[in-house]
């Protein structure tokens, strides 16, 4: 693991059903995450995924990556255009900085709308496994 090395992308289909368990999963009961007519009635074409999803995709994308023993030190991650269902959202990642067992590394998560969600993990991966 070097700075500058790139993982991989990872395509994820957006459907209604990973929007609804998302937010289930993480106890988000707004009507936005689940309610199509009151999302629309708030101004939204459909229900979006919340942030507590997005960070668990973007945890998955890293620990896909660098396998079971890396521990997510720090993910720190701003949304910006929502993932509706129908969308495919695409996570890039970029190792920026290796300190010993310790990588800094910026994610992006792209749709057809734009920049989904854009960020920073810390992740520790012991020696010899990355």
């Amino acid at each position: 693991m070097r700075a500058g090395d790139e993982l991989p992308p990872l395509e994820i289909r957006i459907t209604r059903t990973l929007i609804v368990a998302g937010a289930l999963a993480s106890r988000d009961f707004q009507d936005v995450h689940h309610d199509a007519e009151l999302a629309k009635e708030k101004g939204s074409p459909d229900i979006f995924m919340n942030i507590l999803t997005t960070n668990g995709l973007v945890g998955r994308y890293i620990t896909d990556h660098f396998g079971p023993t890396a521990v997510l030190r720090k993910v720190a991650i701003r949304l910006g255009a929502p993932n509706y269902p129908g969308d495919t959202m695409t996570l890039t990642g970029t190792v920026t900085e290796v300190e010993g067992d310790t990588a800094r590394v910026r994610v992006i998560g792209a749709n057809a709308l734009g920049k989904h969600v854009t960020g920073t993990v810390t992740v520790r991966v012991p020696e010899g496994v990355a």
